[in-house]
């Protein structure tokens, strides 16, 4: 399908595959840069017993950042055909900082060994899930669609088990974000070459920008693998 479109707009075969190869390396380059940034911007936080205290004890402040987060993701998410190339850039990496800042929240309460395990652990599984989801020739349409809706059901369960407070119905959810996060991973692994293909006949600006919004993804798919994990092995500082 995408051999035969691209022979229909002009492009040459050998051509597309190239556009391809480097507009995955630039996903998961600004990937990784983003977590870069996020890793900086926790250090930066607990490093200030000043600026850990405002984000810890003023909740307007904590929340204000989280609705600042959602904001952008789904500024990103939907306008993003619209944005410059620039404004793509600066909304991710802004959104990579102020997730750095709230994160710092969730690292204070773990050691930093068990944060460690639990980062080096998220690595393997996202770096498997990646490579699959690339590589396999099936389908994963149809494993997008559950997993997207399990996410739904962590949401609407973890919203209730603030409630009910049951630790049984927390590692449930735990290990289920874990396997769900881990098929979402592969899932957008697959997507994102499809968004370049799409993007290949749009021109560099199209390529920059959906480079950019798959590494959103990869984020978020990450960042989420991450802290799942982080609760089955996280250790509570003393």
């Amino acid at each position: 399908m995408y051999r035969e479109t691209m022979s229909v707009n002009g492009i040459g075969i050998q051509t597309a595959e190239l556009v391809r190869t480097r507009f995955v390396k630039n996903v998961y380059a600004w990937m990784a840069g983003g977590l870069g940034v996020t890793a900086a911007a926790s250090f930066m936080v607990l490093s200030s017993e000043k600026f850990l205290a405002a984000i810890v004890f003023n909740k307007i402040l904590f929340w204000g950042l989280i609705l600042a987060e959602l904001g952008l993701v789904v500024w990103l998410s939907g306008w993003i055909h619209r944005m410059s190339v620039a404004t793509a850039s600066y909304a991710f990496l802004g959104y990579s900082v102020i997730n750095g800042v709230t994160l710092s929240v969730v690292f204070l309460a773990y050691t930093p060994s068990s944060i460690a395990i639990a980062f080096t652990v998220a690595a393997g599984m996202f770096a498997t899930a990646a490579i699959y989801g690339t590589m396999t020739k099936k389908d994963l349409t149809s494993i997008g669609s559950i997993a997207v809706m399990g996410v739904i059901g962590i949401i609407i369960a973890s919203f209730a088990n603030i409630f009910l407070a049951s630790r049984t119905l927390d590692w449930v959810l735990s290990y289920a974000g874990v396997a769900i996060f881990t098929a979402l991973t592969a899932y957008d692994a697959q997507k994102i070459q499809n968004m370049g293909y799409s993007a290949a006949g749009q021109g560099e600006g199209a390529l920059s920008r959906y480079a950019i919004l798959g590494a959103l993804a990869l984020y978020l798919d990450f960042i989420n693998l991450f802290l799942f994990l982080l609760r089955i092995f996280g250790n509570s500082r003393d």
